[in-house]
C-alpha cells in the first residue's frame, strides 16, 4: 500500500514536470515532495499513512453527508411536488398526445453516460429540426445549444422551462445517485467532446439539479463563464456551500432569469 501510494506521488511529480508553471515555483514544489516523500523510515511512513487515514475519513464523511442530503431532498421534493406531476402530465399530454417525458442521454462523473429526464416542452420532432436553427445559437462558442424564443417550445413548455418545473424529474436521478442536488448541469455527449483540457474537471464531481451559474443567470451567461464557475465549484464544494445554493436557487426560479 504504501509503494502503491509512493508510484502515485511520483505521477504527480511527473505531471508537475510537464505543467505550465514557472521553472522556479516548479523546482521549489519538487523539491518539497522529494524531500517530504523520499525518506521511507518507519517514523516517516507511520506519519504519511496516519494523514492519508485521515484525509481519506474526511473525503469519506463529506460525501457521505452529501448523499445523505441528497436522498433527503430528493424524497422530500417528489412527494412534495407529486400534485404538480400529474398536472403538468396531463396539460402536456392533452396538448397534443405526446410523450409527456423527453429522455435524452448526458454525461456524468467521470464521464459516465446516463438517462436524463425532462418534462417534454418541445414540439414531438423538436431533434429533427435543431440542425436549421444552429445558426441562432445564443452561445458564440458553440459548446451548447440555447436560443430565445425558441419556435420549437410549445405553450405549456415555455411556462414550465420558465419556472424549471421541467427540470422536476431529474430529482429521480438524484434518488438514484446519478445525479445530485448541486453541482454542474449535465451536458450532451457531442457537448462534452468539444470541452478544453481544464473544461473536462467539470465532470469529476456528479452533476447537479443547481450550481453557481445557475442562480446568476442560467443561459443568460455563456458557456466558457459556466464551465468557469462549475470549477469553482468543484475546489470549494462543501456541505455548506450546497445548502446556500439550494436556498439561493429558490428567487433564481421564482425570477426566471435566463431561463428559455
Amino acid at each position: 500500500m504504501y509503494d502503491r501510494r509512493i508510484n502515485v506521488l511520483n505521477f504527480l511529480i511527473m505531471k508537475l514536470q510537464a505543467s505550465s508553471v514557472s521553472q522556479a515555483h516548479r523546482l521549489d514544489v519538487l523539491k518539497t515532495l522529494e524531500s517530504r516523500y523520499s525518506d521511507r523510515s518507519g517514523l516517516n511512513r507511520i506519519r504519511l499513512k496516519l494523514k492519508i487515514s485521515a484525509w481519506y475519513l474526511i473525503i469519506y464523511f463529506a460525501a457521505s453527508l452529501k448523499r445523505l442530503l441528497d436522498i433527503f431532498g430528493a424524497i422530500f421534493g417528489l412527494l412534495i411536488f407529486s400534485p404538480i406531476f400529474i398536472i403538468v402530465s396531463f396539460l402536456i399530454y392533452s396538448h397534443d398526445g405526446g410523450a409527456v417525458i423527453f429522455t435524452q442521454r448526458r454525461v456524468g462523473r467521470w464521464g459516465r453516460e446516463f438517462e436524463f429526464p425532462k418534462f417534454r416542452s418541445m414540439v414531438k420532432n423538436a431533434e429533427d429540426l435543431k440542425s436549421s436553427l444552429l445558426s441562432q445559437n445564443q452561445h458564440a462558442d458553440g459548446v451548447t445549444f440555447k436560443i430565445k424564443k425558441d419556435p420549437r417550445i410549445t405553450p405549456i413548455g415555455r411556462f414550465i422551462r420558465k419556472t424549471s418545473i421541467d427540470e422536476l424529474p431529474q430529482l429521480w436521478c438524484v434518488l438514484m445517485g446519478d445525479m445530485s442536488l448541486v453541482g454542474p448541469r449535465p451536458q450532451l455527449p457531442d457537448e462534452v467532446l468539444k470541452y478544453s483540457l481544464a473544461q473536462r474537471r467539470r465532470l469529476d464531481i456528479k452533476p447537479g439539479l443547481t450550481c453557481f451559474w445557475q442562480i446568476e443567470g442560467r443561459g443568460d451567461i455563456p458557456f466558457s463563464k459556466q464551465a468557469d464557475l462549475d470549477i469553482q465549484y468543484v475546489d470549494s464544494q462543501s456541505i455548506f456551500l450546497d445548502i446556500f445554493l439550494i436556498i439561493k436557487t429558490v428567487p433564481a426560479v421564482l425570477f426566471g432569469k435566463g431561463a428559455y
